[in-house]
């Protein structure tokens, strides 16, 4: 159905269930979108995302989207804390403990972002790209308060090969909670992120380039 879209799209769940591993990281959205939705006006697309410290594939990258004049980014944080090791077997006597880190704020961010674009009556169309259960409440309300808002929850994940042969097509239970608050919901199409890569380099539009990271 046409009309004016805008997109949500849950930068760490991206990666993890679609990217990671892939040859597909350099991923231009608005492309991407506009590939997968071509009869949409996409008005704008919003990324959300933390900025991980000393990770220079994500500045570069952050970078790269900076170009695409359609593409907003907004940053949650992470956040900084200590666990506990649960390897019973493990015969290390000293601190058990290691640090890791937690992103926090992304779904509290999607959560505002899709409800304030409802209330200004930004688009006729919300196309959310995450497997996260946590934004169902915020989309049950706006199907409640904006009946006339399209929903559409692609989410990001790859199917799984088990030992035996079989392949497991949706690894992520919350689709279920997601597919009862969604006029549609899918996987992400994986087939057309090969399509969609940035140049490398790519112009930065200030008379420099944007490199793609050597990993990716």
């Amino acid at each position: 159905m046409p009309g004016d879209s805008i997109v949500y799209v849950d930068g760490f769940n991206l990666y993890y269930g679609a990217l990671k591993g892939s040859p597909y990281k350099w991923l231009d959205l608005e492309a991407y979108f506009k590939r997968i939705r071509p009869n949409d006006r996409i008005r704008r697309i919003q990324y959300f995302t933390a900025r991980v410290k000393g990770k220079s594939d994500q500045a570069a990258y952050l970078s790269a989207l900076s170009t695409r004049p359609i593409v907003h980014t907004e940053f949650g944080l992470f956040k900084s804390k200590r666990i506990q090791c649960g390897v019973s077997s493990c015969s290390y006597t000293g601190d058990r403990r290691f640090p890791a880190f937690e992103e926090k704020g992304t779904d509290v961010n999607i959560a505002l972002r899709m409800l304030d674009d409802a209330y200004q009556q930004a688009c006729d169309q919300l196309i959310l790209v995450s497997a996260d259960s946590d934004l169902v409440p915020a989309l049950k309300l706006i199907r409640q308060r904006f009946p006339q808002i399209r929903i559409v929850v692609y989410l990001p994940y790859r199917d799984v090969v088990l030992p035996d042969g079989s392949v497991k097509h949706n690894p992520r239970g919350a689709a279920r909670e997601l597919r009862s608050v969604a006029h549609r919901c899918k996987q992400l199409p994986l087939a057309e992120l090969g399509k969609a890569q940035f140049p490398d380099p790519l112009p930065d539009g200030k008379g420099g380039f944007i490199q793609k990271p050597s990993s990716w």
